[in-house]
């Protein structure tokens, strides 16, 4: 399942963080790699422990948790520290195919997590930079990805991916997994899909009318009978 979900950052937030990410210093994005990705990695980072990393992922994470859209797609147990690569048309910077590793750990929280979902989420406007497409491999075949600076993409971390190389410009992003408390993917598009009824049926008919309600139950009860705590 790839979903998308706009406006998870506004404007005015996405120009803020552009301006402290400027005034970073960068490292080369190959250090936070598996030794399989980093065979086709170029990029580069901010130091995933530094202090502006962190506090500019701490504004992303609670922006997550107040999204429904988000939410109900990813029914999050765990968000992993939001992490900041940006591409540019220097030295061919560019990430190869390559599949996400199955577990992440942050060292300065303990953390560890099952990547079920990988999140990529675009600090930079499409005219800003050309190539750099987020292309996702799934079932139903090769997708290319370069939204709006301020919206993210959902898709399992298992799927083969690659950001074709930039060749103008800057492509800047944070990226980061979560550890979803429905663990099959195919329950969690059931999930999301009634979530998105629901949603429709209420701005049509109310929160309390009682077909609303009625479903608002059922998938409380999935919920309760997929979630893995």
């Amino acid at each position: 399942m790839l979903i998308c979900v706009p406006n998870i950052l506004s404007k005015p937030d996405v120009a803020e963080f552009r301006r402290i990410m400027d005034d970073c210093a960068w490292e080369d994005g190959r250090s936070t790699a598996g030794a399989q990705s980093a065979l086709v990695k170029r990029n580069e980072q901010l130091p995933p422990d530094g202090e502006f990393a962190r506090k500019l992922g701490k504004r992303i994470i609670s922006a997550l948790t107040a999204n429904p859209r988000f939410l109900a797609a990813a029914v999050p147990l765990h968000i992993f520290p939001p992490l900041f690569n940006r591409y540019t048309a220097a030295d061919g910077h560019r990430f190869g195919v390559h599949v996400d590793n199955a577990v992440r750990g942050d060292r300065l929280t303990g953390l560890r997590i099952r990547t079920d979902l990988s999140v990529t989420l675009f600090l930079s406007e499409p005219d800003e930079y050309d190539g750099g497409e987020l292309v996702i491999e799934d079932t139903y075949g090769s997708h290319e990805i370069k939204l709006p600076a301020g919206d993210l993409v959902l898709y399992p971390a298992s799927s083969l991916h690659l950001v074709t190389p930039v060749t103008r410009g800057a492509r800047v992003a944070s990226f980061f997994w979560l550890q979803s408390m429905v663990r099959d993917a195919h329950a969690r598009s059931l999930i999301f899909d009634l979530d998105t009824a629901i949603q429709a049926l209420a701005e049509r008919l109310g929160r309390d009318d009682s077909e609303t309600v009625k479903l608002t139950g059922i998938y409380h009860n999935l919920i309760r009978c997929w979630a893995e705590l």
